[in-house]
């Protein structure tokens, strides 16, 4: 007689369902365990005078982990999700290493963000000192990627060729308005964003027949622009060109509005709030008309339509951050896929030869040239009736230039 030739009793029986239940409670029996997560750091400063610009970047991250999760995770390593550990820069460059060092011993297998270029330039400092991929979110100065790191990318666009495009773009919209303006007042945050490209713009709008009459350095933060105010008003330029973080910019707008100080056109470049949702809707008079040339998400994507719908629905304003870092993080994941590998030399082989086109910002082919995707590129912006319009390059616009805004 075989087994299955004998009755089954009640312990039989509960003998093969408790055998059952164990099997199916050990997956690794039957089924294959679950990949450990992959866990990437999110670098951003939450706290401190850059804590706004940074809350935008850390939402992008989170959403895109979030969808890349609910989409299966990185296929190529068996469906493995991404884990965030996150780390507050705390607006300064020595806080921002200190958190990759945390990172790296959590096990990241790369960072994600910095935000203000001091922070990105020790960070991926602190990060090439362990082979440990890291992606630059938004740090514009050059220096990032000069140095000769084969661990550090730049998706956006950077110092350089922000500053061309700027350029170029305010020639031809003074150009296309009659020339009106001539001379032209800088004010700029005193760090090294501000410093260096007031330097630039000292250098270059010469030689396009402008006047510099006046370099105002500020610092970060700032409580009170009135002396800044009361000098453009006696210097009377047709053009102030401020290179300042959020909070600097709402001030002197509105100080300028306060003193009566009205230029031809207020004309931006890489600014912290002339492209800021927020600043619009709480300050609607003091924003309006003022032109930017900076990070703006393609007005054409679908894709980046419906993360602004998803992010205004919880609350949020929807900044370029959110979905540049949206960007950089999926720019990360593609490069995963590819390598079919979390380690950290396959990540970066993988990044230097990405042709990423599954983002939300209104670049060409995606290519890294020493480090800068030189895909990248900014677009010029302008307040207009209370909201934010791209009026170059002319493939991307939805509205013309106002110009000049004043006289």
């Amino acid at each position: 007689m075989t087994f299955f030739d004998k009755p089954l009793g009640r312990r039989t029986i509960l003998k093969g369902g408790a055998a059952a239940v164990a099997t199916l409670a050990a997956p690794g029996v039957l089924r294959a365990a679950e990949p450990a997560p992959i866990k990437v750091g999110i670098l951003q400063p939450v706290t401190g005078a850059l804590a706004q610009d940074g809350g935008f970047g850390r939402l992008g991250a989170e959403f895109a982990i979030k969808d890349i999760n609910e989409a299966g995770g990185i296929k190529a390593l068996g469906g493995a999700k991404i884990e965030m550990v996150f780390g507050d820069a705390r607006s300064t460059p020595e806080a921002g290493a200190q958190e990759v060092e945390r990172m790296q011993e959590e096990g990241v297998v790369a960072v994600v963000g910095g935000f203000a270029s001091p922070i990105a330039l020790a960070a991926s400092q602190a990060a090439s000192r362990y082979d440990l991929p890291y992606i630059v979110d938004v740090g514009v100065s050059d220096q990032i990627i000069s140095r000769g790191l084969k661990n550090t990318f730049r998706f956006g666009p950077g110092f350089g060729i922000c500053t061309k495009t700027a350029i170029d773009n305010l020639v031809l919209i003074n150009e296309a308005a009659g020339k009106p303006a001539r001379t032209v007042a800088l004010v700029h945050e005193d760090g090294l964003f501000g410093s260096g490209l007031a330097k630039l713009m000292a250098t270059e709008l010469p030689k396009h027949g402008f006047e510099i009459v006046e370099q105002i350095a500020i610092p970060t933060p700032s409580r009170d622009l009135s002396n800044v105010a009361l000098r453009l008003r006696s210097l009377q330029p047709d053009l102030v060109i401020p290179s300042t973080y959020y909070g600097e910019t709402v001030l002197l707008a509105r100080t300028m509005q306060q003193q009566r100080v009205r230029p031809k056109g207020v004309y931006a470049v890489l600014n912290g709030a002339a492209s800021n949702r927020r600043f619009v809707a709480e300050f609607p008079d003091a924003a309006q008309g003022i032109m930017d040339c900076n990070h703006w998400p393609d007005p054409r994507s679908r894709k980046s339509q419906m993360l602004q719908e998803r992010v205004e629905a919880s609350g949020t304003t929807y900044n370029y951050n959110t979905p540049l870092n949206y960007s950089c993080v999926g720019l990360l994941a593609d490069a995963m896929e590819r390598a079919a590998s979390s380690e950290r030399g396959a990540i970066i082989e993988a990044l230097a030869s990405s042709t990423y086109a599954d983002h939300l910002m209104p670049y060409g082919p995606t290519r890294f040239e020493n480090g800068q995707n030189t895909g990248a590129a900014p677009v010029n912006t302008q307040v207009q009736d209370g909201d934010i319009r791209v009026i170059y390059p002319e493939e991307f616009s939805d509205a013309k230039p106002i110009y000049p805004i004043n006289g």
